[in-house]
């Protein structure tokens, strides 16, 4: 028997209003300036790019987005360098800059949103929860971000997405 998925109750977190007007001006900027965006994402897992595709009319900005959570796909998927993985691991500046730069590449966008952190609730090699790496590309520009966020896995998340909406739209 087929759910009828329209009856379900839906979560309206007030955090997803904040979400869904920072991404209507980003892709309404993007637009006004014929510029297109990518990801490549791991800690929020597509949610940076699935939050753009939430706006009517994304599909003029938005090019693609790759979910690189485990490590061995931020080099294949995202084309992280080996010796970039093996020197600053995972979650470090360097790798937010190559997933910004890949994001760009492989999808062809002129601007690349690099996504790289931690949840929760535990470290990863060493590197404490609530800890993300934003990378920014642009043209021959890739500029990197750190924030420390404070909360639980789904807030740190959203709060990654909104960090990621924000510094594509600084880029227009």
């Amino acid at each position: 028997m087929a759910q009828d998925y329209t009856e379900l109750p839906l979560s309206h977190d007030p955090t997803t209003s904040v979400l869904f007007d920072t991404a209507s001006g980003l892709v309404a900027g993007a637009t006004d300036a014929g510029l297109t965006i990518a990801t490549a994402e791991s800690l929020t897992a597509g949610q940076l790019a699935a939050t753009i595709a939430d706006i009517p009319g994304a599909s003029a900005v938005l090019r693609g987005g790759l979910v690189v959570y485990a490590t061995d796909l931020k080099r294949t998927l995202a084309g992280v360098p080996e010796d970039v993985l093996s020197e600053f691991g995972p979650v470090s500046p360097e790798t937010a800059a190559a997933l910004a730069r890949g994001a760009s590449d492989r999808c062809g966008a002129d601007i690349g949103i690099g996504l790289t952190g931690v949840a929760g609730p535990d470290s990863q090699d060493g590197v404490a929860p609530g800890t993300v790496f934003l990378g920014l590309s642009r043209g021959m520009s890739v500029t990197v971000h750190k924030l420390e966020i404070n909360g639980d896995r789904a807030r740190i998340r959203a709060a990654a997405t909104l960090a990621g909406l924000d510094l594509a739209r600084s880029a227009l």
